[in-house]
């Protein structure tokens, strides 16, 4: 039971982070182009290219979950995903429509969290008895 639970929030998460990422897009694309100066614009694409490629980590990794369980280094790979979006993309979309520079020393630790995603993804494939079901 606590299994399907943590699928379900992970695979809620993502739907979720996905449609978000869809709509801050267009957002930029229809809104802020008119809005910010370039190189802001920039950076707030930036924050969403970023957030759409961990969105789909974060689903990869909830199909791994539902073929293994939720396991110790899938359940940190999507957590890490989801915090390196929180703190990357949100501090640079943040700063790119408010001007407050220092939430740009914010980002490079959303970079490393995203690291540390992708380093327990590898962790898990690099143990394959991690993928299997009666582990």
């Amino acid at each position: 039971m606590e299994h399907e639970k943590t699928v379900k929030f992970w695979g809620v998460t993502a739907g979720m982070l996905g449609a978000l990422s869809v709509a801050m897009g267009a957002f930029a694309a229809h809104s802020l182009k008119d809005l910010l100066e370039p190189g802001m614009l920039a950076t707030f694409q930036t924050g969403v290219t970023y957030m759409q490629y961990h969105v789909v980590a974060i689903t990869l990794t909830v199909l791994l979950m539902l073929h293994a369980g939720p396991k110790l280094w899938l359940r940190r790979a999507a957590a890490f995903h989801a915090i390196g979006i929180v703190l990357f993309t949100g501090s640079l979309t943040v700063l790119a429509v408010s001007g407050i520079t220092w939430l740009g020393a914010v980002a490079p630790l959303g970079g490393v969290a995203f690291i540390a995603g992708w380093f327990s993804l590898a962790a898990v494939f690099s143990q394959p008895r991690l993928l299997r079901k009666e582990v």
